[in-house]
Order: structure tokens, then sequence, then C-alpha cells
């Protein structure tokens, strides 16, 4: 099936089987349409991961199973059955008048990928940064007769030596968004430890999300930035004393996320070095909406459902003040969601604030951390270590997640400043850890 070998380390990756895992049993054959957030353009790309399992759990459970690939074969194709639109294919419906992209549930099947790794995942280092196989040789092949943005979803599973093994995932934004996602693959994981049903039981309702009248508005411009990529870690200590001087300060508690995100921004924009200290700069994140949406109908619930938060200040201001007021800025943000949702919903916005702009100007942060990805256990334990790809280059892009296990802390990935702007970058990042 290929072997690829990584010439400077000598890691081999070798490709065994390959093929579609369709559902278990019956499912329904029908065409279903998508939310007006499942449909966004700038959600028909490409979600990858990487999830790292080290060698344990229950033996008595993989000693009938035999192998993680084939526990993980099997589990998919039941949670298939409950998730049925994830072995459909999208289709354009209307083409002539403009098209609307929906899923046609064909029961065709999830494409599945099965690999070895010559080495184990201690002499890989854990997939630690900078990782010593490329995330190409552990992220599945697509299958050759379909547009991979027509597939919503794609697994590799590479055992090691070792006996650990990495489940390397690509889904379509379109169809659910990290939560979503995140519920899924706990199903296919709950099924590979022995469940017989899913829980929670998942529902499709698009329907209950709003869907306002849209304005007409030009496409988003998506001008390549050139970004470089740099990882950095906050210690829970550091987190903590953000923390506990945000408390001091105001009287009110923040979160991990927003140390993280304050954090971020402020090196960023320190580093940037705008010539106007007055010039906007934003920062940009993706909340979770089911919390204002009826309760019954979205337990369960799986699609798009969040909305873009913006933050946004004078550079100069970013720049010179006090993390505390940085963190302020985006509590106030944070705020606003409920209002703001609820007046997009009832169409009260000239600009649709779902279509987004990229410019350099704006950081866009994604939380990985509380997406479900971190607690999947397929009977070898929860992963030490989860590896998201969630970067474009017209983008600038910060994920927070977490190191590899037993570090503690927050892991920040960052695809967000162009080569002259790095070295700064790296600096404040790295100085604010010592502050």
């Amino acid at each position: 099936m290929g072997t690829i070998v990584d010439a400077d380390v000598g890691f081999a990756v070798k490709r065994t089987s390959r093929s579609l895992v369709p559902p278990a049993s019956a499912t329904p054959r029908e065409t279903l349409r998508l939310s007006v957030i499942d449909r966004v353009a700038g959600l028909r790309h490409l979600v990858r991961s990487l999830h790292v399992f080290a060698a344990g759990g229950d033996k008595k459970r993989q000693q009938a199973t035999a192998t993680p690939a084939k526990a993980l074969r099997e589990a998919l194709g039941k949670a298939l059955v409950d998730y049925y639109p994830f072995a459909g294919r999208f289709v354009v419906v209307d083409a002539e008048g403009g098209g609307e992209t929906r899923v046609a549930c064909t029961g065709e099947g999830a494409w599945f990928v099965e690999a070895n790794a010559a080495c184990s995942l201690e002499e890989a280092r854990h997939l630690d940064h900078p990782m010593l196989i490329p995330k190409e040789q552990l992220l599945p092949e697509p299958s050759p007769d379909v547009n991979p943005l027509d597939m919503p979803l794609m697994m590799q599973v590479t055992e090691f030596s070792c006996g650990g093994f990495v489940v390397g995932l690509i889904s379509v934004h379109t169809i659910a968004d990290g939560l979503g996602a995140g519920q899924f693959i706990n199903t296919v994981a709950a099924y590979a430890r022995g469940a017989t049903s899913a829980t929670p039981k998942p529902v499709w309702a698009r329907d209950v999300i709003p869907d306002p009248p849209k304005m007409p508005a030009p496409p988003p411009r998506l001008d390549l930035l050139d970004l470089r990529y740099f990882t950095a870690d906050l210690s829970p200590d550091h987190i903590g004393k953000v923390k506990a001087r945000y408390l001091e300060s105001t009287g009110q508690r923040c979160s991990a996320f927003d140390v993280c995100v304050a954090r971020t921004w402020q090196a960023r924009v320190r580093a940037l070095r705008l010539p106007d200290p007055a010039a906007p700069v934003h920062v940009c994140f993706f909340a979770n909406t089911r919390h204002l949406l009826p309760a019954a109908a979205t337990a369960g619930f799986y699609g798009n459902c969040f909305y873009t938060v913006k933050a946004t200040r004078a550079s100069g201001e970013v720049a010179a003040a006090d993390v505390v007021d940085v963190v302020r800025a985006i509590r106030d943000a944070k705020a606003r969601l409920g209002a703001d949702f609820a007046r997009w919903a009832a169409g009260g916005f000239d600009r649709d604030p779902y279509e987004l702009t990229f410019t350099y100007d704006s950081l866009f942060v994604s939380d990985w951390t509380r997406l479900g990805f971190l607690e999947a256990d397929y009977g070898w334990g929860t992963p030490t270590h989860v590896l998201p790809f969630s970067y474009h280059p017209f983008m600038a892009v910060a994920v927070i997640g977490a190191p590899p296990k037993p570090k503690p802390g927050a892991r920040i990935m960052t695809m967000c400043v162009q080569e002259q702007h790095l070295p700064e970058f790296q600096e404040q990042m790295m100085s604010q850890q010592a502050a």
C-alpha cells in the first residue's frame, strides 16, 4: 500500500488498508438541509487533528478486539448508524439558482485507513513539537474517487511498535462544530469500550438555528498572509497569577481561556508595532450558543452552533495595557454574546456577522480544550496529546490546547505573524511567562 520514510529520522509509516466503513445497519436514505450557519462559505474546509494514545487501558477488551484499528473500525460503523449523515456526501442542489449545499445520506460510509509505524511513540516523542513524523503520514490519504470536501469524515489509525496508536481525523466543518465533532468521536469511543447505544442521542434539528434575512454581501477577501508557526506553553502558575490579579482588580473571576487570549493578543499587537497607535486591532473567537436556544431541541445537537465574538481596541492601548485590562476587554466582548446573538437572529445587522473579514489586524482564536477530544477513551485510556491543525494561509490563528501529558498548563499553537514579526512575537510570548 506504500511506505513513507522520513529521511532525517528514518521512521517509516506504512498504510496497510484503505476502505470505506459504512453504517453497521440500515440508515435512512434522505437529503438533509443544512442550517444557515453550516452553509457559511468559510466553514467549507477540512479540519485536521492527531490524537495520540499510549499503550494501556483495558487489557481484556484489547485482547478481545486484537488491535486499535480493528476496535475503532468496528466502533465507527456502529456510530455511523446514529450519525448517519457522516456516512453521506455533500451535494449542491439548484446549481443554476446559486446552489445550496446539502447532505445526501447515501450510507456510502466514512473513509478509513489503517497504518503501522516502525517506531515507538516514545521514539517519536509522542509527537511533541517539533514533530519527528510529518503529520501528512498520520492523517488519512483521501479517497481517490471523492473530493475530500464532499466526504464528511476520514480517519486513519496508525499503530506504533509500543502498542500505542495515533488517530488522524479529517472532517468538514460544514457538518459539525468542534463540540459536535467531539460528541461524535466520544460516541465512537463509547462503542469501542462496549457501549450498546449512543449517549447523548444525536439530533440533526438544523431548523432550530435561526435563519434571519441575509443581507447581500461581497465574498470575503482571502489574501495570503504568509504566516509562520510558533508554539508556546503557559504554566498553571502563570495563568493562576493573572487570574488572581484580575480578581483582585475587578472582584470578578476570569478563565484560563481569557488569560491565554489576552496574552496572545497583546504579544501579537506588540510584535506588529503598528505605526498608528489609534489603528484598531481585533481578536475574534467562536462561542458556543447552544444555551441560547431551546434546551429540548439542542440536547445532542451536533451541527454548527456558535457565534463569533469580537473585541476591538486601539493598537496602542492593547500594547501599553496591563494584562488585566486586556482580559477585561475579552470578558466585555463575551458579555455581549447573548444580546448580539439575539440581535442577529432577529435580523438586526446590516452585515452578516458570520461573513468574517480576514485581515492582518485580526487574530482568530480557537479553543480545543473543552470540545471533548481530551476525554475520548477507546479502551486504551484518554489521549496523551491532541494536535489540532486549524490553520489557513489567509487567517491569523491561535489554537488553545493542552501540552502532552503529564505536563500541565495550556499550549498555544499559533500561525499568526509574518516572518518579520516572528522574533518579537516569540520574545513577547516567552517574556510574559516570566512576568
